[in-house]
């Protein structure tokens, strides 16, 4: 067991069983002890790949999603271009290298702003980004205040913490990690129940669920995509959340932990598994509902990526590539697209600043109320 188990079992001796939410949060970033302070975590060497490892083209389409946005509403102002939880950096070396030929976009990023807590990752973000205008910050509330955000999240919501209830014949009890007679993590409920009309909110007061159907409630996740969209409506700007996850509320277990490239017990290694679960893109289109922005979406990535051109940009780089190179390529944007694979799961969320464009990728008739 790690030395992040030790600590866990300290606090659940002392406080009694953590939330679920609890239990990931420190999982993931405890100084010290946390899996996003320990080794690199993403890539071939790493725990878990996400799209811009996979395909190049996934960045940059993205980046020149971003700057022509930027040429609709407002050429040559300045703005801050923001990256949540940019991994290995390898995102936004595509986005640089892709947006290097629009005129004048280099020029209005003031910054590079990337939202990262991990310091290996820093490091590793400093060493990959060189030569750019990089700024870090802890967390969203450090983003500057005065320039329209240009922002990209990919892959950054389903890492944050939810709490999960159970659904009993005493009404909703709330799941816990605690310490069996061995020592070992374990679920356990709270006996403490609470009716079922506090998930009228969530939207599933209505759907149908027997005896030890779970619900996941995250609200870390809506509080900072609250936060995004009030900077956004005022301070104008966009911003692409890009993750896998569902469109409509549902009752489902999505907790899950992913070492050296597989599923394991989200229990089991804690601090060195990536634990995260899926999406729930509706409570985010709640939580935004009344900040003035323009909301779009969400959509499948696949049909995402498409409307962006990315079979037009596979088959420009598949031109100018040998056999093998070209069998990769087309190997890497399959997989993005493809509805088996990440073109359904996956899914984007656009949010714009009151009054702008539609943004690329999307279409009038996608926009939410």
């Amino acid at each position: 067991m790690s030395r992040l188990a030790d600590i866990l079992r300290r606090i659940i001796d002392s406080h009694g069983p953590l939330d679920v939410g609890q239990f990931m949060a420190l999982c993931a970033a405890h100084r010290g002890a946390g899996y996003y302070h320990r080794r690199e975590t993403i890539g071939l060497a790493g725990d878990f790949v996400t799209a811009p490892e996979i395909s190049q083209t996934f960045g940059e389409l993205l980046g020149l999603a971003l700057a022509a946005f930027w040429q609709q509403t407002r050429p040559g102002g300045p703005i801050a271009l923001v990256e949540l939880g940019p991994g290995r950096g390898t995102l936004m070396t595509d986005l640089w290298r892709a947006t290097s030929r629009v005129p004048g976009f280099h020029a209005a990023v003031r910054a590079v702003h990337l939202v990262e807590i991990s310091s290996s990752l820093r490091q590793l973000q400093e060493r990959t980004l060189r030569g750019l205008p990089l700024v870090f910050h802890e967390d969203l509330a450090e983003l500057p205040r005065d320039l329209p955000l240009y922002l990209i999240a990919n892959e950054f919501f389903d890492s944050l913490p939810m709490r999960q209830f159970v659904r009993t014949g005493r009404g909703l009890q709330e799941r816990r990690v605690a310490t069996d007679e061995r020592g070992r993590f374990a679920f356990v409920l709270d006996p403490r129940p609470l009716p079922l009309a506090s998930l009228e909110t969530a939207g599933l007061a209505e759907v149908p669920a027997g005896p030890g159907a779970v619900v996941e409630i995250a609200p870390a996740r809506e509080a900072l995509v609250a936060d995004l969209a009030a900077r956004i409506a005022a301070q104008g700007g966009l911003a692409y959340i890009l993750d896998y996850g569902f469109d409509t509320p549902r009752w489902a277990d999505t907790l899950q932990a992913v070492a050296r490239h597989r599923r394991v017990d989200p229990l089991a290694m804690p601090g060195e598994a990536d634990l995260s679960s899926h999406v729930d893109f509706a409570a985010l289109l709640r939580a935004t509902r009344d900040s003035g922005t323009r909301r779009f979406g969400p959509i499948g990535q696949g049909r995402f990526l498409r409307r962006l051109g990315i079979e037009t940009r596979l088959a420009t780089l598949a031109a100018r590539a040998g056999a093998a190179e070209r069998t990769g390529l087309e190997a890497g944007v399959r997989r993005l697209i493809d509805p088996a694979a990440m073109g359904t799961l996956f899914k984007v969320l656009a949010i714009a600043g009151p009054g702008e464009d539609v943004p690329p990728g999307f279409t009038d008739d996608e926009e939410r109320p």
